[in-house]
C-alpha cells in the first residue's frame, strides 16, 4: 500500500516514514478536533501499514485524548496500573528521582487478557531533555526474519500468558491472598498463539513477549525456554525497529497486534509523565 493510496483528495497532512518496515510521523492534523470518516480511514490505514503512527503537538485535553481513541474502539480500564483521577480508562505513567522508569522490557500490552488490546494511544504531558524514548519492533518483519525450522516448530503451538507481574507488585503492596486470588480468578491464565495471524492484515507476527509469556504448550521447560528466548530476542534486531524520541504534546498510537514496544529507561533522576489509553481488541488466533 502506498502513501499515495491511503491519502483522500481532501486531505492536509503527510505522512513521513521513520524507517522502511515500522514507524511513521503524521503531520497537519489536529487531534483536539473531531476527525471524519475520510481522516480516520487514512489512519487506521497507516497504522495497518506502519504499525504505529506519531503525532506532534498536540496539546489536547483528556477528555479529547479518550475521544480520539474512542473512535477506533471501546476501551479498556487496566485493572493493575494506576489511573488519572476522575478517568479509569487513562494510565497515569510517570517516573522520577522517587520512581524510576520499569518498562525496559520488550512487550505487547495486556497480552495476559483474553482479549488482549487493539492498540494504544500514548500522550507525552512531560518528558526528559534528553532521553525516555520508546522503541518499537515489527513483528511481522521478526518472524519473517526467522529461520523454516524455527517457524516449523512454532507454527500452530501456543503459549500460556500470565500478568506475574502485577501478582507479585501485589504481594508487595500488602494485598490479601483473598485480594489475589479475586484477581486470580478474574484474570486467569489464558493460551495465545506463538504465532498470531492479524485480524485486518493477514500476517503472521511473532505473539510472545518476555513481560507476560510463561512457557510454550505441551514442550519440555527447558525446550520452551530456549524457545521462547530465541523469539524474545527478534524484537532487538535493529532493522526491525524504530525509535521515538519524546517531545512535549506528542502522541504514538500503536498496534499491539503486530509490533512490540520498550521505553528506554535511561533519564534518572528527569521526570517523564505520560498518559495512555488503551483500546480493547479481540481474541487471538
Amino acid at each position: 500500500m502506498s502513501q499515495a493510496a491511503v491519502l483522500p483528495e481532501t486531505a492536509a497532512f503527510s505522512i513521513a516514514p521513520l524507517t522502511p518496515a515500522i514507524g511513521a510521523e503524521i503531520s497537519g492534523i489536529d487531534l483536539s478536533r473531531p476527525t471524519d470518516a475520510a481522516t480516520r480511514a487514512v489512519l487506521r490505514e497507516a497504522l495497518l501499514q506502519w504499525k504505529v503512527i506519531f503525532f506532534r503537538d498536540q496539546d489536547i485535553t483528556t477528555e479529547q485524548h479518550l475521544a480520539f481513541a474512542r473512535q477506533f474502539g471501546e476501551l479498556e480500564v487496566h485493572p493493575f496500573a494506576p489511573h488519572k483521577e476522575g478517568y479509569p480508562e487513562v494510565l497515569a505513567i510517570t517516573h522520577n528521582r522517587e520512581r524510576p522508569g520499569k518498562e525496559n522490557k520488550w512487550h505487547s500490552d495486556v497480552t495476559w487478557r483474553e482479549c488482549p488490546s487493539l492498540g494504544s494511544v500514548l500522550r507525552a504531558v512531560e518528558v526528559p531533555d534528553v532521553g525516555g524514548d520508546t522503541l518499537f519492533s515489527d513483528m511481522y518483519a521478526a518472524y519473517d526474519g526467522l529461520s523454516e525450522e524455527v517457524k516449523g516448530k512454532i507454527d500452530g503451538a501456543v503459549a500460556v500468558h500470565d500478568f506475574a507481574h502485577f501478582r507479585k507488585l501485589m504481594e508487595k503492596a500488602g494485598k490479601t491472598p483473598e485480594e489475589i486470588k479475586e484477581m486470580n480468578r478474574k484474570y486467569p491464565m489464558v493460551e495465545h498463539p506463538v504465532v498470531r495471524t492479524h485480524p485486518e492484515t493477514g500476517r503472521k507476527g511473532i505473539y510472545v513477549n518476555i513481560a507476560f509469556t510463561q512457557h510454550i504448550v505441551g514442550m519440555e521447560k527447558a525446550e520452551s525456554d530456549a524457545l521462547l528466548a530465541h523469539l524474545y530476542a527478534q524484537a532487538a534486531v535493529p532493522e526491525y525497529q524504530c525509535r521515538f524520541r519524546w517531545q512535549k504534546n506528542s502522541i504514538a498510537f500503536w498496534d499491539n497486534r503486530a509490533c512490540q514496544h520498550y521505553a528506554a529507561a535511561d533519564y534518572w533522576p528527569a521526570v517523564r509523565q505520560m498518559e495512555r489509553v488503551t483500546i480493547i481488541g479481540d481474541r487471538p488466533y
